[in-house]
């Protein structure tokens, strides 16, 4: 196996690792053990960022994980704002399993954005993201107090509705 900048290939199969934040959110915040819950975490940017398939990822990692990494990934046919808004139309009837992700890149994501701004983004556009964020959060509540309350306060430090 191969480590180079947030990339990892095993196997000729390429796998984003970039945000193994998101796992690490969920093994030491949350307290989640379920190892499904962390592969999939670990790989569910790989499909959106990568030329990797469905399939590869579960003749390498199995069905269980293929469907939660299958749960949390954008169609990136589609325009982005039909992707942020399926996002939010979505989050309420996903699996346990893919809202643990769900929230874990959300909460991942929003301390990025507060520890730095993209360049090209404005306040006003950061804002928005949390705006955003907090619908798709919004549908996801019931799944882990810890994390829930980790976002909540974010989005009271920005002044977001919960």
């Amino acid at each position: 196996m191969a480590v180079m900048k947030n990339w990892c290939e095993i196997t000729g199969l390429k796998l984003r690792l970039g945000k193994s934040g998101v796992a690490r959110i969920l093994s030491h915040e949350a307290g989640v053990t379920d190892i499904a819950v962390l592969q999939a975490a670990l790989l569910h940017d790989t499909v959106e960022d990568t030329d990797t398939t469905f399939l590869e990822i579960e003749e390498r990692f199995g069905k269980e994980i293929r469907q939660i990494v299958e749960e949390v990934t954008d169609d990136k046919t589609l325009p982005k704002t039909e992707r942020k808004r399926l996002q939010v139309e979505h989050a309420q009837h996903s699996s346990q399993r893919a809202k643990l992700v769900k929230l874990a890149d959300k909460l991942y994501n929003l301390r990025d954005l507060n520890r730095c701004t993209p360049i090209g983004w404005s306040e006003q556009r950061v804002q928005e993201y949390f705006i955003w964020a907090s619908q798709v959060v919004n549908g996801l509540r019931g799944t882990s107090p810890v994390l829930e309350e980790k976002l909540d306060q974010l989005f009271r430090e920005r002044g977001v509705p919960l």
